[in-house]
């Protein structure tokens, strides 16, 4: 039997091993320091960074009492994150770790961080990525220099410069979030985002890569083909090619400009709406249409207003052309070369205004390259002290002045001499010409009555001068007639107090002042004539309709 001091002795020597083993065993079953040249351990995933893998471990608590040294496959499992890199630096009680050398983080198969070097912190879920980072999210992929990662909030942010890649998307800033819950995006400083269709230029952009659309404040460009659309608010959705845009947005189109308090812009279509406080200006910039509603199709180029309708038209030279109705709509031809003109169209209450003419009508169609102003329905035209009534009226001009009119149906022509001595010629049709905005020759054709009251060298009226016939032509100078011709005429001579009633006043005769435009901003009060006063439409007679019986 041995001596129980040996026994002893053996016990102390055998102990500390025991004790030292122990502690290795539970290292290895809780997790934390497990190292398995074998392969990974089944470890159960905590609020704690569990340690998976790792070929070489070190660990000198006099050097740095709370890290431990891991290279060669480390790996990291956390909350559903596994950690891959090359080598890393383990701080179990604050529970984080530095990886280095490609490192590779995964969150099940819809995200992946990659860079060279990284920083976890397990009580926040915060990664801070360094150095090429790529971070992969579903079809979106972000590279830049400097990320952090926040898993708990679900977003991650740069700020040193990045780029957004989602299909035919490229998107950079120098600041720039992306949530991975919600795939919204927010860059801020320096926004750029191409596309083969488009691209935007913005100080800061809100990007949803599930439904498309992109939010721009600050100053912002968006270009697409000859578009370029001025904004410091707008939303624009890259797959439909759909914009709105707000705070006065301003779009120009092939040299075309149009500016709204709002606008709604589809590539897809070319059709623009504006609202509010509208203005588009054409390619030649010598006509601006505005309105409450403006419409535009780049396409075709045409372009409808309402609501205060106002077309100003500048091609005649330094006088200005304003022309309103309760729609216009204008439309452009041969866009893109030196021989584009418009063609204007307003209905229903349409008036214009210029010094040297002015017209109210039903309805009126404006030709710039003919440089002719059509009337229909009741309409009139003032120029001077003279006005012209008809079924149809024509009206032509030259650079600066009127040149000519021309009056199809029940055409009157009337001129104030005095209050209350009125010339007048009636006819069927009747051609007036100018020369520097006085009448020169007036011509008028079927069914002509005259009534001229001629003015004497000191301006009195002593007579009038009846006259019937079939033509007429009148000769004007200094605003006096010079001459008249009219074949197969008869008339009568009437000292002025004297004249006959029926005479005085031709049938037809009405004198429209209070209808008359003033100046451009009395364009917009509609004055209608007073009852009985219109012009009373006449029965054409048709052409017989020849038929060739059955034999």
């Amino acid at each position: 039997m041995k001596s129980p001091k040996r026994n002893h002795a053996a016990i102390a020597l055998i102990l500390p091993c025991l004790i030292a083993l122990a502690i290795m065993r539970m290292a290895v079953t809780d997790g934390r320091a497990a190292i398995s040249p074998g392969g990974l351990l089944p470890v159960p995933d905590g609020d704690r960074i569990q340690l998976i893998h790792a070929d070489e471990w070190d660990y000198d608590e006099y050097v740095a009492p709370d890290a431990q040294r891991l290279s060669g496959n480390v790996q990291f499992l956390h909350r559903g994150m596994r950690l891959k890199c090359d080598s890393a630096v383990y701080f179990e009680q604050a529970n984080a770790f530095k990886a280095f050398g490609h490192v590779v983080m995964t969150q099940g198969d819809t995200l992946s961080l990659t860079s060279e070097r990284m920083a976890y912190y397990g009580d926040e879920q915060m990664a801070e990525a360094r150095c090429d980072v790529v971070l992969t999210h579903r079809d979106q992929t972000l590279y830049t220099d400097s990320l952090n990662y926040d898993r708990l909030y679900k977003y991650a942010y740069f700020f040193d410069g990045g780029r957004l890649l989602e299909g035919d998307n490229v998107l950079t800033s120098d600041w720039g979030e992306y949530h991975t819950d919600t795939r919204q995006s927010t860059f801020v400083y320096e926004v750029r985002l191409t596309n083969p269709q488009f691209r935007i230029e913005t100080d800061t952009l809100h990007y949803n890569t599930l439904d498309k659309w992109t939010i721009v404040r600050g100053p912002s460009w968006i270009f697409s083909d000859d578009n370029e659309i001025e904004t410091s608010f707008a939303r624009y959705n890259t797959a439909t090619k759909q914009a709105q845009l707000f705070d006065r947005s301003v779009c120009h189109n092939r040299g075309s400009r149009m500016t709204g308090d709002s606008l709604y812009y589809n590539k897809e279509t070319g059709i623009m709406e504006a609202f509010r406080n509208v203005e588009y200006q054409d390619s030649t910039s010598t006509s601006i249409l505005t309105g409450d509603y403006a419409w535009y199709d780049e396409h075709t180029g045409e372009a409808l207003a309402y609501g205060r309708a106002l077309a100003r038209d500048y091609s005649n030279g330094t006088d200005t052309l304003y022309v309103h109705a309760d729609t216009l709509r204008m439309r452009s031809f041969d866009l893109g070369t030196d021989s584009v003109y418009r063609v204007l169209r307003g209905y229903f209450h349409a008036r214009a205004y210029r010094t040297d003419v002015q017209a109210v009508a039903d309805s009126l169609v404006y030709h710039s390259a003919d440089r002719k102003l059509s009337l229909y329905r009741d309409p009139i035209v003032w120029s001077e002290n003279r006005q012209i009534v008809g079924e149809e009226i024509h009206v032509y001009a030259n650079d600066s002045t009127i040149d000519s009119v021309y009056v199809c149906q029940q055409a009157m022509l009337v001129e104030q001499v005095d209050s209350v001595h009125y010339n007048q010629v009636t006819g069927n049709l009747m051609r007036s010409y100018f020369e520097a905005g006085e009448m020169r020759l007036n011509c008028v054709d079927g069914n002509v009555y005259v009534a001229n009251f001629p003015l004497e060298k000191d301006s009195i009226v002593l007579y009038q001068n009846y006259t019937e016939t079939a033509k007429l032509r009148m000769y004007m100078r200094d605003k006096r007639m010079q001459r008249i011709w009219a074949p197969g005429s008869r008339g009568s001579f009437y000292v002025a107090a004297l004249t006959p009633e029926e005479h005085r006043r031709l049938t037809g005769f009405a004198w429209f002042d209070y209808i008359r435009p003033l100046h451009k901003d009395d364009l917009f009060e509609w004055r209608p004539k007073r009852g009985g006063s219109e012009l009373k439409p006449q029965v054409r007679h048709k052409a017989p309709v020849q038929t060739l019986g059955k034999q």
